[in-house]
């Protein structure tokens, strides 16, 4: 890290998935939320959408047709029931996937929870030059997911980040 060098600041969204929380009891966007703000970055919006694929789909396409979105999080959804569908909804919607952050999640989340870490089905990727990361609904997994993607939401972090890349991923 160059602590040298001012931070840029991101515009963050947090979406929570659930059938079941309010704002009053999502520890999971909390913890988002606390985290995403204390690191220096700004709160884009902050949501509770049902577990509908399409109703998930609907405010995440919202998102990353508004510019001044840079990244959104999303929590839950991610695991194996019928009623899990985040990966199914923000699939489609992907320009590229990052297939490294759901590797290192589950290799991390692996020392944690042990085989139970399979269930996950994290993912994380690019659309319309905006970085999306869906993270299990657990306040633990947040915590896990987000000590992943801080260093690389953070300018100063070396040898490369992915902040840096923003202004290049609508390149043609």
């Amino acid at each position: 890290m160059d602590n040298s060098e001012s931070l840029l600041p991101l515009k963050i969204a947090v979406m929570t998935i659930s059938d079941t929380r309010t704002e009053a009891d999502d520890k999971s966007g909390k913890i988002l939320v606390d985290n995403l703000t204390t690191a220096g970055h700004y709160l884009a919006d902050r949501v509770i959408v049902p577990d509908n694929i399409y109703k998930i789909r609907a405010v995440v396409s919202r998102w990353i047709a508004d510019e001044s979105v840079q990244v959104i999080l999303t929590t839950g959804g991610t695991g194996v029931t019928g009623r899990d569908g985040t990966p199914e909804a923000i699939q489609p919607l992907l320009d590229k996937e990052i297939e490294g952050f759901g590797e290192i999640f589950r290799m991390i989340s692996y020392q944690e929870i042990k085989t139970s870490t399979i269930q996950s089905r994290c993912l994380a990727g690019v659309a319309n030059g905006t970085y999306i990361f869906c993270l299990p609904g657990s306040s633990g997994a947040c915590q896990t997911g987000w000590s992943i993607i801080q260093e690389q939401l953070d300018s100063r972090n070396r040898p490369c980040n992915l902040a840096q890349l923003i202004p290049r991923l609508k390149e043609t």
